[in-house]
């Protein structure tokens, strides 16, 4: 047997993963609440102790970890343009794992700054122009951000021609100069600056989570969770050499204050009389709504949705929902009791609404256009039309009675004829919260994650699209 231990620091739960790697099988599994409050090391070795009980002790190979503990990496970023430069920022830190707080375009505001220096981000990512473009705007940026007073790390990735500048207003800053994130007009070259945010999130923000004494315990803190669980998309769609993946698929993880949802796909257009408009987003693509969630953000689902939207769905009236939300605001540790009660209702709508609401943002849309030969149609974002599995992880959906019911909801919707989400899929569900844990063994064992992920997925089946919904 060779045992490894793979932990998840998660904002609410710390989750624990053994796995032999000489039978590329789970040991076993466990979690406890996440103590980010107080040393962050309490609520691991609690989790400890429940797999002990499990499995007996162990003396593990190596000990890896991710972490999102105590809301995870958060970053602001600045461009010129909101279409490209600014888009581009917030593609690259959406894709390594980063919670982005505020996006600023053109000149930073004194009201910006006062934004700023009343959240200060963990990381700040300043772009701007093309290479040998627009350089005032960042410059002038760079300036004005010397006058807040808290200091955190700063990544330039803007005009090349503006880093010397910049780097000598920000002299009081951590300074990371990286490559231009759109060097030419409409390209992206976005993993370099995906590489320091990781690197900062390793050498800075783990202090600052509470985590560097229980770093001591393990042979590294690889990467936020966001990351690893698109890592772990990733291997999955596209496989390595050895081990096929299972092709092109997006994911969906429905979590208690946000829903991230991942694509695995080229995206370009299904038909030939589209024309693309906008940046060419990443194969790899990672989108977080921190307005909607299943406790923390409930109300985000509603005020989007409509409680006439959530009432229906749930099959309960509007003064009944509004009591539950109620409920919910003042203890956001409810959870459905065994069997069907009024809140596992009231919980499939919100995770309906959530899945809904969130896959519409991730996928590209069309829109009619017209020229001189006539209508056209203009594809923004990824068309995810063709896609044929789509990977289910969070509690709310794993534990629901109803998987597939909330699951239809990240189709193609006849409410949203323009929305280019799949027309049917193989919906397939995170039983064990593995995804961030074999993203995390894939950094060393890539083919072994990749076989376990395949096994432990469980294939709940095809649905197609329903345009009454």
């Amino acid at each position: 047997m060779r045992p490894v231990l793979l932990i998840d620091f998660g904002s609410t739960f710390t989750k624990v993963t053994a796995v032999d790697l000489s039978s590329e099988e789970i040991i076993g599994t466990s979690s406890a609440f996440t103590t980010a409050d107080s040393d962050i090391g309490t609520g691991l070795e609690a989790a400890l102790d429940q797999l002990r009980r499990a499995v007996g002790e162990l003396a593990f190979e190596y000990k890896l970890a991710c972490s999102s503990a105590a809301g995870g990496l958060r970053m602001m970023v600045s461009g010129l343009v909101p279409e490209l430069t600014a888009e581009a920022a917030r593609l690259a830190a959406l894709g390594a794992g980063a919670r982005i707080t505020r996006v600023f375009t053109h000149e930073l505001t004194r009201r910006d700054l006062r934004a700023i220096e009343a959240d200060p981000p963990d990381i700040f990512l300043m772009t701007g122009g093309t290479d040998g473009g627009n350089r005032s705007c960042m410059e002038g940026n760079a300036e004005k951000l010397r006058s807040v007073s808290p200091r955190f790390p700063v990544i330039l990735a803007g005009n090349r021609q503006a880093a010397d500048s910049c780097e000598d207003s920000l002299q009081d800053f951590k300074v990371i100069v990286c490559p231009n994130v759109m060097p030419v007009f409409g390209t992206l070259n976005i993993e370099p600056v995906q590489r320091e945010i990781r690197a900062l999130f390793l050498n800075h923000i783990i202090n600052a989570r509470g985590l560097s004494r229980a770093s001591e315990l393990l042979s590294g803190i690889l990467m936020p969770t966001p990351s690893a669980i698109l890592s772990a998309m990733k291997l999955l769609a596209d496989g390595t050499e050895r081990e096929p993946g299972i092709g092109e698929l997006m994911g969906v993880d429905v979590g208690g204050a946000t829903t991230d949802v991942y694509s695995v796909a080229a995206g370009e257009p299904s038909d030939i009389n589209v024309i693309c408009k906008g940046l060419n987003e990443p194969y790899a693509k990672r989108t977080v709504e921190g307005d909607i969630g299943m406790r923390y953000s409930a109300s985000g689902i509603v005020a989007d949705i409509g409680e006439k939207w959530i009432a229906q769905c749930a099959g309960l009236s509007e003064s009944r929902c509004e009591a539950l939300m109620d409920e919910l605001a003042a203890d956001k540790s409810k959870v459905p009791s065994c069997g069907q009660d009024v809140l596992s209702q009231f919980d499939f709508a919100l995770a309906s609404g959530a899945v809904d609401i969130a896959t519409r943002r991730h996928a590209g849309t069309l829109e009619e256009a017209y020229t001189t030969s006539g209508r056209v149609y203009v594809q923004m974002g990824k068309d995810l039309s063709r896609i044929r599995r789509i990977v289910f992880t969070g509690g709310s959906l794993i534990h629901a009675a109803d998987t597939l019911g909330i699951a239809r909801h990240a189709l193609f919707s006849g409410r949203y004829p323009m929305s280019l989400r799949p027309m049917k899929a193989s919906i397939l569900r995170d039983d064990r919260y593995i995804l961030s844990a074999m993203g995390v063994l894939a950094e060393r064992e890539k083919e072994i994650a990749l076989r376990i992920i395949k096994r432990e997925l469980v294939n709940l089946g095809e649905i197609g699209s329903d345009d009454s919904l």
